[in-house]
């Protein structure tokens, strides 16, 4: 099969286009001039210059495709504007260049929870509740879902909803595995708080499951139809993560640090004064602390599991030691 991937570059892109690549599919990938793409190039893949952004560079890495995925988009900008123009609007443009092909592909959308909002601490989210995001981040992601809906009657589209993503590779979860190995780890939440997980692996099983077999969206985004969430079937709290991460890195001890909210949204203001200043996405800023403090936020993947025969053969505790294993052997930890 010949596929599009856009976000090829990124964390979770790696895992996807590895997964792609082993099943013997011809792989294309979207890559901005200024991506680093030595990884995915070794791979034999098939690099197309362009931008989600910009909509004239999509059509030609469209065209003749049967599945597109679509990874790219922004966790944290400089500005709100950015937030929108990458997510919505880039959703948007290749949801366009899919309708405008000569036989439209699959169109799998990786999304966020940040879309759902927080959770109750008793009961994940279900594909069927309404979306009620509490950061921009989230309503941004929530705009890129219902501009792929508009279109949904010319195009069959698929969104995937996963929760906190980790695995080899990624960067923004390592601090916590390294946190972990110093013997601490911060909850800058409520400490009941409970949390659902995904490994990158699991996460590319689902997304192509979803591209083979998947329901479509339609116009009613009542019903949940054409919406999938990822995660593993554990949902720790923030504390017990903490504990789960010290096994995973071999550290027999741990502190468990409970930040006071107003501790939280004092760092997150201070670090987002200072990005703006250099003119550059914070890392924890005033967005992430909404986040952050909101409560608990767990999905339910009974629907693929049931429906896509999501098979998840690893236990978090396994998934968490495999990824700080690559971390010390790639020399980060």
């Amino acid at each position: 099969m010949r596929v599009l991937v856009t976000g090829a570059t990124g964390f979770i892109g790696h895992h996807l286009v590895h997964r792609l690549v082993a099943m013997g599919d011809e792989v294309r990938c979207l890559v901005r001039p200024t991506s680093e793409t030595d990884a995915i190039a070794a791979l034999g893949v098939d690099l197309r210059v362009g931008d989600v952004t910009q909509p004239h560079t999509l059509g030609p890495a469209v065209a003749g495709v049967q599945t597109v995925y679509h990874l790219a988009g922004s966790i944290r900008a400089a500005g709100n504007d950015d937030l929108w123009r990458i997510n919505e609007g880039g959703t948007q443009h290749v949801t366009e260049a899919c309708t405008a092909a000569r036989e439209p592909p699959v169109l799998v959308i990786a999304s966020s929870i940040a879309v759902a909002g927080p959770s109750d601490p008793e009961r994940p989210h279900v594909e069927a509740d309404p979306p009620t995001p509490v950061s921009d981040y989230g309503r941004s992601k929530l705009a890129a879902e219902r501009a792929a809906r508009a279109l949904s009657a010319r195009v069959p589209i698929t969104v995937v909803r996963p929760p906190v993503v980790f695995g080899e590779h990624d960067r923004e979860t390592f601090d916590l595995f390294r946190m972990a190995a110093k013997g601490w780890h911060v909850v800058p939440g409520p400490r009941a708080q409970r949390l659902s997980l995904c490994h990158a692996a699991d996460l590319a099983q689902l997304m192509v499951r979803a591209a083979e077999a998947g329901e479509r969206l339609d116009a009613d985004a009542t019903r949940g139809r054409g919406l999938y969430y990822a995660g593993d079937t554990e949902h720790p709290t923030y504390a017990e993560l903490g504990l789960l991460l010290a096994r995973a890195v071999g550290r027999q001890k741990l502190r468990v640090v409970p930040a006071p909210q107003a501790f939280t949204w004092g760092v997150a203001a201070i670090a987002e004064i200072a990005a703006r200043v250099r003119g550059q996405p914070a890392l924890l800023g005033i967005d992430k602390a909404r986040e952050a403090t909101a409560g608990s936020w767990m999905c339910s993947s009974e629907k693929a599991r049931t429906q896509l025969g999501l098979k998840l053969g690893v236990s978090l505790s396994d998934r968490l030691a495999q990824t700080a294993a690559w971390y010390r052997e790639a020399g980060w930890l």
